[in-house]
């Protein structure tokens, strides 16, 4: 009786190890297609001032990240700054038709691509990177969004990321949004 015991435990492991090799050979002959799936977000820090003097400040910085299972090709991305709003964008990058820098190797450089009088839209892409690779992020940093406090003002920083497999674009996960009340003269009528 012991031995029939052993007998079907021996068989039963022989048919563990053959359906555990078809499963094997069937997952490596499956064709996982390749996904395309960006996602972008700002990372902020803020310096707000109260004082009319003085201008506020966002310190910002724009991340593309590749969460598909294929590499995405030709990356940009455009920040929109609102209409006739105090802000005043700034960052690090160059225009159409520069000469690189050999110097600023090792970091990242961007060029704008749009008219450079458009104080609304901000077009840029990497300089020496036209792919992402699944896992990788890239970022445009340390850009710099300034106001004055002696206006309300009010407004949405949006962000878009585009790329050849994605020509619709996509939106930044976390738009910034700045609004506050400008000094009042209350003791006016004296």
């Amino acid at each position: 009786m012991a031995d029939r015991i052993e007998d079907k435990i021996q068989a039963l492991k022989e048919q563990t190890n053959a359906y555990v090799h078809d499963i094997k050979r069937l997952v490596e002959e499956l064709a996982i297609p390749n996904r395309i799936n960006l996602i972008s977000y700002f990372t902020t820090a803020l310096n707000i001032s109260y004082d009319p003097e003085q201008e506020s400040l966002c310190l910002g910085s724009y991340h593309i990240r590749n969460i598909g299972s294929a590499a995405v090709t030709n990356p940009s991305l455009c920040i929109t700054i609102p209409k006739e709003s105090p802000f005043y964008f700034s960052g690090r990058y160059v225009h159409e038709n520069f000469t690189p820098n050999f110097k600023t190797q090792g970091q990242s450089q961007w060029e704008r691509f749009n008219d450079k009088s458009s104080k609304e839209e901000y077009w840029l892409r990497p300089v020496g990177k036209s792919t992402i690779e699944p896992n990788e992020t890239i970022s445009f940093t340390n850009f710099q969004i300034k106001w004055s406090h002696n206006l309300s003002y009010s407004g949405t920083i949006m962000g878009f990321t585009y790329c050849d497999q994605l020509t619709e674009g996509v939106v930044v996960l976390n738009p910034i949004n700045l609004n506050g009340m400008g000094q009042t003269q209350e003791e006016d009528n004296g």
